[in-house]
């Protein structure tokens, strides 16, 4: 496991054999700029210079939220799609957007799959990137044996198939049996700290 800063992580991805999977958890001090960082370093650096298509599983922060977040790091919209499971329990699901599917609870894994496949389906491009934020939250909404089922035949299938994926989580709130479940799945895990961020 190692420890880098927002520039590097765009090079661990180049470094990983393509279909593979990448756990990159975020310091929790500066939560905030981490994720940002982490956001620009796959979605941007990397994805667009592969010329990547990318699948944004988003389990923590509503899709709404983050498509304003590519936009403002100059992420073009149609490059990225959004399979939506917190939107609905969040009573965020005014407003949606049009590159985004919506599934009702992080507990409908089965539906997360399905619409991943759905989105990796409709793009003929020959980079896929598909990313989930956050482990930590569905650890909340999940038991971990299902979880460990979950990401065993999504991330395994993701990767006999060439497809990059990257694993977001917060160090600090990671707890052993996710821990474990990310090293049997993951290729390599790097924790990212913000310029200057102790640790």
């Amino acid at each position: 496991m190692a420890t880098a800063n927002p520039v590097d992580v765009a090079e661990h991805l180049r470094n990983l054999p393509q279909g593979g999977a990448l756990a990159l958890k975020m310091g929790g001090a500066a939560y905030a700029d981490n994720y940002l960082a982490a956001l620009a370093a796959v979605l941007r650096d990397y994805a667009m210079e592969v010329d990547g298509y990318s699948i944004y599983v988003s389990i923590t922060n509503p899709s709404l939220l983050v498509n304003s977040l590519l936009t403002s790091l100059d992420i073009p919209a149609d490059r990225v799609f959004f399979v939506d499971a917190i939107s609905h329990i969040m009573m965020a699901g005014q407003e949606k957007i049009p590159n985004a599917s919506y599934v009702e609870s992080p507990t409908m894994l089965e539906n997360i799959m399905l619409r991943v496949e759905y989105f990796l389906r409709k793009s003929s491009a020959a980079r896929k990137i598909v990313v989930l934020d956050s482990v930590n939250s569905l650890s909340i909404h999940n038991d971990a044996g299902i979880l460990s089922e979950f990401f065993h035949i999504m991330v395994n299938n993701l990767k006999s198939r060439g497809i990059t994926i990257v694993i977001l989580a917060v160090a600090e709130e990671m707890s052993p049996e996710m821990d474990n479940i990310l090293s049997l799945v993951c290729d390599d895990t790097v924790v990212l700290k913000a310029t200057g961020e102790a640790g």
